[in-house]
C-alpha cells in the first residue's frame, strides 16, 4: 500500500513538474520551440512538393510560416494532412496551427481562431478547351468538381441552386484536375493561383475567372481557440505588410496571377 501511494506521490510531482510555468510552446516542447504546421500540399504556388526536386513542402505558405515563425523565436515543421481534415487537427491539438490557403468563414470561426487575412484570390471555372463556358450560367446541367471542406465547395453548392448543375468532390485538387482532363467532370472551380498552374502544365485546360467579395476570399492562419500565439502572429503579419516582406513573398510565388 505504502509502494502504490508513493508511485502516486512520484507520478503526481512528476506531472506539476512536467507543466512548468513557460509561455505558450509547441508541439515540440520547450526546448525545441518547434510548430507543427497542418497543410494540404496540392495546392501550388502555396503548398506543394515539386517531385523534380525533392520530397520537401514548398511554396508561399510555407515561405510565409517559416518568416512569421521565426520572428517569434520558433521553428516549424509541416506536416501534411487532407484538407477537410485541418480544422478538426488544430482542435485536436494534432498541429498548433494550419497555413493552407484558408478562407475565415464564420463557420470556422466556431471552432479554431484566425490571424488577419494575409493574401486575397479569386476563383476560376477550369474546363478542357472546347468546353463553352464563360460565365456561372454556363455550368448549367454540368458536373463541376471542387476540393472537400473547401470555401469553394460552398460556394459551388450555392451556386448550383442558382444555375442547376452537380457538385461533386474529391480531396485533393489534382484528383479534379485529373477529373476534368479525363472527362468525368466538365468543369472545377479553383481558386486561380492554383487553377494557373496547373493550366501552364495542361495546355487543353482553359479558365474563366469568377468576381468574389474580397472579404469573402482571403486566406488567414488558423490556431486553436484563445490561443496566445494568434496575437503574436498578427504582429508579426503585420510587421511584413509594413516593411515590403509580404508583398516580396507574394511577388516570389504569384507574380501577376491575380491580373486580369
Amino acid at each position: 500500500m505504502k509502494k502504490a501511494l508513493l508511485s502516486i506521490l512520484l507520478g503526481t510531482s512528476l506531472l506539476v513538474a512536467g507543466c512548468g510555468t513557460s509561455s505558450v510552446t509547441g508541439s515540440g516542447g520547450d526546448d525545441e520551440k518547434k510548430l507543427i504546421m497542418g497543410t494540404s500540399a496540392d495546392y501550388p504556388p502555396f503548398e506543394y512538393i515539386d517531385t523534380a526536386k525533392g520530397e520537401e513542402i514548398i511554396g508561399f505558405d510555407v515561405d510565409l510560416a517559416n518568416a512569421l515563425a521565426e520572428k517569434i523565436g520558433y521553428e516549424i515543421e509541416v506536416k501534411d494532412m487532407e484538407f477537410s481534415g485541418l480544422i478538426e487537427a488544430v482542435k485536436g491539438g494534432q498541429v498548433d496551427l494550419v497555413l493552407a490557403g484558408m478562407t475565415p468563414t464564420e463557420e470556422r470561426k466556431e471552432s479554431v481562431d484566425f490571424t488577419e487575412i494575409y493574401y486575397v484570390a479569386k476563383d476560376m471555372i477550369v474546363y478542357k478547351d472546347g468546353t463553352p463556358i464563360s460565365s456561372e450560367e454556363d455550368l448549367a446541367g454540368l458536373t463541376v468538381g471542387v476540393q472537400l471542406g473547401s470555401i469553394q465547395e460552398d460556394s459551388a453548392k450555392e451556386l448550383a441552386e442558382q444555375y442547376g448543375f452537380t457538385v461533386e468532390s474529391r480531396n485533393r485538387i489534382p484528383e479534379l484536375v485529373q477529373e476534368v482532363v479525363n472527362g468525368r467532370f466538365d468543369a472545377a472551380i479553383i481558386e486561380n493561383t492554383v487553377a494557373k498552374g496547373f493550366m501552364e502544365n495542361n495546355k487543353d485546360l482553359k479558365g474563366y475567372t469568377m468576381e468574389v467579395d474580397e472579404e469573402e476570399a482571403g486566406s488567414a492562419i488558423a490556431f486553436p481557440k484563445d490561443s496566445e500565439l494568434t496575437a503574436k502572429f498578427n504582429e508579426a503579419l503585420q510587421e511584413m505588410k509594413d516593411s515590403g516582406e509580404l508583398d516580396e513573398l507574394v511577388n516570389k510565388w504569384f507574380g501577376d496571377a491575380n491580373e486580369k
